[in-house]
């Protein structure tokens, strides 16, 4: 086999091709990485089955809030100890009567010292009315005295002055001498007067007399109230309700000492119960007395009004009460959970959509809108403006009919489009 020799024009043309074609893969690759690098992330795949979608809607929209509470009783009654003593027995207990009676015992307490000043303040009530009988007695038989002398003292006079009047008639005719005219005039002037200090010391008698009964009888009076007071201290040592009502608590043991004042029952009308609720700070600042509300107590719904609001916020919630307006359901009772829900305000024509879950009134948040297809769904800032339990208010970013995704969707913070399926 013989080489045949190739002509040096064509290996130069070979190497122009290789370096034609290692230039075009060099710029090839470049054009590649470029573009590589220029195409954006895929978006990540959700299933629809996950989100939770709404519709923008315009209409009216029901500003309400919602809080968790108990049912409470309006009126509530403390019993407190009247006096210093120890519980020996406990005669009620809470949930042993469904009704306890205004005179219904629920304790005993025991206290010699107060026993003996009941015993003491009833016996000296008794010797002040005895010593006020004395006293009447005597005094009126003072004023009989004085009521006679004085009546002896009249009819001294009626006869002196009959005398002086015979005299005075015998004297005009020269039968009786001017000296006993006088003798018996002055007798009878003497008599008179005497008639009149008699008549003044009989009046002083009386008043003297009223004034020493009336000083007794408020011994009588002061040594009636002692006894009433002791009495009833010792009357208190059995503890009775006071009022008809669910007893709710005995807060103290048998041979228990109690002091004055010592709370040691508590009372309530079950018939007249409110709802306690407790509502978010943020979401109580709207909330007005009188507003209507909704009292769900897991066995129906009743109807009610705000009543107070707490001015306090404790741990991050306010106090609300809100009365019951309407009967309520059977199973209903002191301390039992329920969920309250007030309404704010009626908003007539708005666009509105469901609370997301992040958001709060008066702020911009970034939503997934879905596309028409529901293929896609694309990051949108939207304003929002009021709130309430499930809805808000739309300011701007969509219109009716859009679709956006209200669940918690923080895992794709990093993307502005989202792939459905």
């Amino acid at each position: 086999m013989v080489d045949i020799a190739r002509p040096a024009s064509y290996m130069r043309q070979k190497r122009l091709r290789r370096i034609l074609y290692a230039c075009l893969a060099v710029v090839a690759v470049g054009f590649l990485t470029i573009a590589v690098t220029r195409l954006k992330p895929a978006p990540p795949t959700v299933e629809m089955a996950v989100v939770w979608p709404d519709v923008v809607k315009r209409g009216p929209m029901i500003r309400q809030v919602r809080g968790l509470g108990t049912l409470v009783p309006e009126d509530i009654w403390w019993i407190p100890a009247r006096t210093q003593g120890r519980v020996e027995r406990i005669i009620l207990r809470p949930g042993t009567s469904q009704f306890v009676k205004p005179d219904s015992i629920i304790l005993e307490l025991s206290n010699p010292q107060v026993e003996q000043a009941a015993q003491d303040a009833e016996l000296q009530l008794k010797a002040e009315e005895a010593n006020l009988s004395s006293l009447r007695v005597q005094l009126q038989n003072d004023l009989l005295a004085e009521r006679a002398a004085a009546a002896t003292v009249e009819s001294d006079y009626a006869q002196a002055k009959m005398q002086y009047e015979m005299n005075d008639a015998l004297a005009k005719d020269k039968l009786v001498s001017d000296l006993v005219l006088r003798q018996s005039k002055v007798k009878a002037d003497e008599l008179q007067t005497r008639v009149q200090i008699e008549s003044t010391r009989l009046k002083q008698t009386d008043d003297t007399m009223r004034a020493r009964l009336s000083a007794q009888q408020s011994k009588v009076d002061q040594a009636r109230a002692l006894a009433v007071l002791r009495g009833n201290e010792k009357a208190a040592l059995k503890v009775r309700a006071g009022v008809t009502g669910v007893l709710q608590l005995v807060p103290v043991d048998v041979g228990a000492q109690v002091a004055p004042g010592t709370n040691l029952a508590r009372v309530a009308d079950p018939s007249r119960l409110k709802a306690e609720l407790k509502i978010a700070e943020t979401q109580a600042k709207d909330i007005q007395s009188g507003q209507p509300a909704e009292i769900d107590t897991r066995n129906g719904i009743v109807e009610g009004h705000v009543t107070r609001i707490d001015p306090s916020v404790q741990n991050g919630t306010v106090t609300v009460d809100a009365a019951i307006d309407g009967p309520l359901p059977k199973g209903s009772r002191p301390d039992l959970s329920v969920d309250g829900t007030i309404e704010l305000e009626r908003l007539n024509d708005v666009l509105f959509m469901g609370r997301p879950a992040f958001g709060q009134e008066q702020s911009v948040v970034g939503l997934f809108k879905i596309d028409p297809e529901g293929a896609y769904a694309t990051r949108t800032q939207v304003k929002l403006g009021k709130n309430s339990v499930s809805t808000v208010e739309v300011l701007s970013g969509l219109k009716v009919g859009d679709r956006v995704i209200l669940s918690d969707m923080s895992q794709y913070d990093n993307f502005d489009r989202i792939r459905l399926r």
